[in-house]
């Protein structure tokens, strides 16, 4: 995966600034459930994305995004453009992306989002949309420009995101997180740290974070319990963890209770391994 801090760093600062930002706000928004924002910087991102691939195009950048008079117009003109073989992403500029950014862009102007008249209230459905345009648009331009696999741009994309967790404070300057409440469990900081990302964090990360005092104890009785509860994904040969579908509802769900996130794996239970288990045993029984 390619370092965030380095993605795009070929296009022009302010312009490469104004399209992370645009895409950020974006999916910050969609993973709050503010939905109206989400729409709303779509418009912006949009203009961004066009101003580099017109300038990856004809060669030349701008130095920051500027709106097109007309943006399906724009985008049309470039799939004008002659086709150039040595061109890497030479049909991503000219037509598939120019053929999604007019989409997302009427999102942004004429759902409710744009404009008070809009005939449709901005909503989930919508937001959806928008934060998957966005996404692919953001993993092919890293894609095209870094030359790395689909894959490889998508968890670079997804690396770019977190949510906004007021437990959590970062360390400026160290690189280093911390979970404001010191009576957390270390599963239950795992939880949200991961739930914070939106990728993976190496295991290494996890036990700077949470100050667990041997790693090697911390992959065996925090990560792999939360594996095998399915609430984390630890990958043990690649020495990191992602948070589950069911792992971010255990998050969510207690959001408001901090301290007793995942009551369950509070580990003042006498035993906290067997209540575990005999919860998603009971769970299990009802399936």
């Amino acid at each position: 995966m390619i370092n965030p801090s380095l993605v795009l760093a070929g296009i022009p600062t302010a312009l490469r600034d104004t399209l992370l930002q645009c895409y950020r706000e974006i999916m910050t928004n969609y993973l709050e459930h503010r939905w109206e924002p989400s729409e709303l910087n779509g418009g912006k991102f949009c203009e961004a994305v066009y101003c580099i691939i017109n300038g990856a195009v004809k060669g030349s950048f701008p130095a920051t995004a500027t709106k097109p008079a007309n943006m399906l117009a724009a985008c049309q003109a470039l799939e004008k453009e002659p086709a150039d073989a040595n061109r890497v992403g030479d049909r991503s500029l000219r037509v598939l992306i120019p053929r999604v950014l007019p989409v997302l862009y009427e999102v942004r102007n004429n759902r409710g989002v744009g404009h008070v008249g809009g005939d449709v209230n901005a909503n989930h459905m919508d937001a959806e949309a928008v934060q998957a345009m966005a996404s692919w648009v953001m993993a092919e331009l890293v894609r095209i420009f870094h030359g790395v696999t689909t894959k490889q741009a998508q968890e670079t994309v997804d690396a770019l995101v977190e949510r906004k967790t007021p437990l959590i404070w970062e360390v400026e300057g160290l690189g280093v997180k911390r979970i404001l409440d010191p009576g957390m469990s270390a599963k239950n900081q795992v939880l949200i740290f991961l739930n914070h990302a939106t990728g993976w964090i190496s295991a290494a990360d996890l036990v700077a974070w949470t100050e667990y005092s041997n790693g090697s104890v911390f992959r065996r009785s925090v990560l792999k319990p939360l594996h095998d509860d399915r609430l984390i994904e630890f990958d043990a040969k690649g020495e990191r963890a992602r948070i589950s579908p069911l792992g971010s509802k255990e998050v969510e769900n207690n959001r408001k209770v901090p301290s007793t996130i995942g009551p369950h794996l509070q580990q003042k239970a006498a035993n906290p391994r067997r209540t575990v288990r005999r919860r998603v045993a009971r769970r299990r029984s009802r399936i």
